[in-house]
């Protein structure tokens, strides 16, 4: 059963996590691409075309099965992922050096409890003086998924849920610095189907994703939908493959609290927010626009809250750092690209670049910045946090559109006037709009509504569900079937 986070049951799910990890379950297991702790994982196969001929089996099984039995086997997969849960935290961090275990530990408790399974699937009756339309959401066969290295198992498992639930076979190609992480879920996946009676592969993966396993999936013409979660490279080559194709793009959400707001609790809210993991969901605060009467009681709020704030000289340094520069041999342009050495990095491991020693208490970098600012431009998915400072709403709506870059992913507001947040909202159009909360309540962690890691703003589909993995077929009954 779905559960409706509050505050503090997210705070207690985080403490629990953390005072469970003993020193016995840090990350110290043996672990591949192919298994974990001499568990060789199930659906992994070394060759994309395997993969995709053992996908195309699981359609097969899975369009057999009836919705009951489908439910049984995500009702399973979500036992797992709880279960299971630290594990995959731990091997994620492991891998990918990127973000904090109790958060990834409460991301995938959340995919177990909110994401929608076959219930998201309904159907649709019309009647009228020429008799009976029925429309339903029908599977579309074989799904490819690129999946990232930021959530690596965590979209692995909401996705397959999603998907089994509407009836597909999955294929996944998942990140090349996230591959054990990634095909560990595929084998949960996988040993939970066997569990229930399920096919022993259900799901399947490669033991070595290329750009050349991910060609072949674009072009295999068992694949009839294609679903990309990750950067604007990979979203673009996806939506370029010429099949039906799903995109979840990056962003860079902005923020705004205005003088109307709760401001002691906006300032918690944000480093809350922001400092998630570590900054690496795509909906997470990345700068902020405050009105100048209230710039200094927020600031204020977030020292307290585990900010802590760097000189405008500081965060030139740091900026030179966390943001490499590279010459384009062709045209000799210089370009900015966020450093994957300092993705995800904990805020003390960032200071400690610049030459700053703190605790393990501050989880989060602020600074004062201009527009301009490198911090503000680019979405970096660190918790580093630019503060700039407007003089009216007028000004912070204009600014806090512009850093968006037109993504349409994720925006905030702190406020309570309604005129302010109904205007901001209109002029950014993003996908979601988090009014007086942290940014995780965006997918149901703390708010309302369902979960995923699949936000598709490029392609439209906004928060993915299991109905976005349907396609709509009609059957028309002409002149009968309506009894009125």
């Amino acid at each position: 059963m779905a559960i409706n986070w509050t505050e503090a049951q997210i705070e207690e799910v985080v403490k629990a996590v953390m005072s469970g990890l003993s020193a016995e379950q840090q990350p110290t297991a043996s672990w591949d691409a192919s298994g974990y702790n001499g568990r060789a994982y199930i659906g992994v196969f070394e060759d994309m075309n395997d993969a995709i001929d053992a996908a195309t089996a699981g359609y097969k099984a899975v369009r057999a099965m009836s919705l009951e039995e489908r439910e049984k086997v995500i009702g399973k997969i979500r036992e797992l992922c709880r279960s299971e849960a630290a594990t995959m935290a731990e091997l994620g961090v492991a891998e990918t050096g990127m973000g904090r275990v109790e958060h990834k530990t409460a991301k995938h408790i959340l995919v177990a409890d909110k994401t929608p399974g076959t219930s998201d699937i309904v159907s649709a009756v019309k009647t009228g003086d020429y008799g009976l339309t029925l429309t339903e959401m029908a599977p579309f066969g074989v799904v490819g998924s690129i999946t990232p290295s930021t959530n690596p198992s965590e979209t692995v498992l909401c996705n397959s849920i999603g998907m089994i639930a509407a009836g597909n076979g999955v294929v996944f190609n998942p990140h090349p610095h996230a591959i054990a992480t990634s095909n560990y879920a595929v084998d949960l996946v996988n040993r939970a189907s066997a569990a229930v009676g399920g096919p022993r592969v259900l799901v399947a993966s490669v033991k070595k994703p290329t750009l050349d396993s991910a060609q072949t999936m674009y072009h295999h013409p068992a694949i009839r939908l294609l679903v990309c979660t990750g950067g604007p490279g990979v979203v673009k080559s996806v939506l370029s493959s010429g099949k039906k194709a799903i995109g979840a793009g990056a962003g860079n959400p902005p923020v705004i609290v205005d003088d109307t707001a709760d401001v002691k609790k906006a300032g918690k809210d944000i480093i809350d927010g922001c400092s998630f993991d570590n900054n690496l969901p795509c909906i997470a605060e990345k700068e902020v626009f405050v009105f100048e009467n209230v710039a200094d009681e927020l600031i204020a709020s977030m020292k307290a809250n585990g900010a802590y704030m760097i000189t405008a000289a500081q965060a030139d340094e740091l900026a030179k750092i966390v943001l490499v520069e590279s010459k384009d041999p062709k045209t000799g342009i210089v370009k900015k690209s966020v450093s994957r050495a300092c993705v995800g990095r904990d805020a003390a491991v960032l200071l400690k670049k610049i030459g700053v020693s703190v605790g393990a208490d501050v989880r989060c970098i602020i600074c004062e910045t201009d527009f301009m600012h490198p911090f503000v431009q680019y979405e970096l998915m660190m918790p580093i946090l630019p503060i700039v400072r407007v003089k009216d709403i007028d000004e912070a709506i204009d600014l806090a559109v512009k850093a968006e870059h037109g993504c349409r992913h994720t925006a905030h507001m702190h406020s309570k006037n309604i005129d302010h947040l109904t205007r901001f909202a209109r002029a950014v159009e993003t996908t979601i709009f988090v009014k007086n909360a942290p940014s995780y309540a965006g997918i149901g962690f703390g708010g309302e509504g369902h979960t995923t890691f699949t936000i598709a703003g490029p392609t439209g589909e906004g928060l993915t569900s299991a109905r976005s993995f349907t396609r709509y077929r009609r059957c028309v009954l002409s002149d009968s079937f309506r009894i009125i």
